[in-house]
């Protein structure tokens, strides 16, 4: 039976972002509009691969819905409200984030991926979602253990592999912002329910990736390993900190991370991991 509710049929909505998995009978997934941080942050990164892969610059505007399904790791299909500024016009965009979680042996706090990243289809056109990674076509060079830092010797040896963004490119990029943004997340052990101020004071990309004609290039690598310096910029009594006390001593203050950037060559897809801290590694 179709639902009275919805202009659409349920034969032309997508399961996951519109209707839950494996429920008879087949139920809409609600709008909630929530305002979880987390998932939000989920959903931008979806909206992050989306732009790197077409060159476009959508900006996430707030959540409308999401579901959730376990598979070989846990799944989120979420669907978001996204604003083009170069037109003020807005758009449903849709996107799966899957998170495996840690792994210990290659120093990963967190291993997320993108499984799909896009705008919200047509309804006559069949919705086609690659759910697999394939790790076997990622380069060599970034499997194993993530690195823990780059050495001074390294960056002057092998400069071109490496690209020191200039700080007057540090504060208005999207991108070098949601990493830190991530990186934080991670160190907090993703115990936040809000942003907190961060400041980005350095950042250093790795990549096998030549650029064309201008060393900045080297930011949208599709593969790259990103080394970031940063400072949270908040009390450590704040009320935002205070439901998390194990955490409130070390979060304020100058911080490191190493995130590693890859994909698969599938369109849509993105991974991303990020280091444990010195003291993950010792939990």
């Amino acid at each position: 039976m179709e639902s009275a509710t919805s202009e659409e049929p349920f034969s032309e909505k997508a399961y996951g972002f519109d209707l839950y998995y494996n429920d008879e009978p087949r139920k809409l997934v609600p709008c909630t509009w929530s305002k979880n941080y987390g998932i939000g942050l989920y959903g931008r990164i979806g909206l992050q691969c989306y732009n790197l892969q077409k060159g476009t610059n959508l900006k996430f505007k707030r959540l409308e819905k999401h579901s959730t399904k376990d598979t070989s790791f846990f799944s989120l299909y979420i669907t978001l409200e996204a604003t083009d500024p170069a037109t003020g016009s807005v758009c449903s965009f849709q996107t799966q984030f899957g998170d495996a979680g840690r792994r210990l042996s290659l120093g990963a706090r967190i291993t997320w991926f993108t499984l799909a990243s896009r705008i919200k289809q047509i309804w006559d056109k069949p919705l086609d979602v690659n759910h697999d990674w394939d790790e076997s076509t990622v380069h060599e060079f970034y499997k194993g253990p993530i690195p823990k830092w780059f050495s001074d010797e390294a960056l002057e040896r092998d400069s071109k592999k490496y690209y020191v963004v200039p700080e007057s490119e540090l504060h208005d990029n999207d991108w070098l912002q949601l990493l830190m943004e991530v990186a934080f997340f991670s160190k907090a052990d993703r115990c936040l329910d809000a942003y907190l101020p961060l400041q980005l004071n350095k950042v250093v990309v790795e990549t096998l990736e030549d650029y064309t004609t201008d060393a900045r290039e080297k930011l949208k690598a599709d593969n790259g390993i990103f080394y970031i310096r940063y400072k949270c910029c908040t009390d450590p009594s704040s009320v935002t900190l205070s439901g998390y006390p194990h955490l409130s001593t070390t979060l304020a203050g100058d911080h490191l991370a190493v995130v590693r950037k890859t994909v698969d060559g599938k369109p849509e897809h993105m991974s991303l991991e990020v280091s444990l801290t010195r003291k993950q590694e010792k939990e």
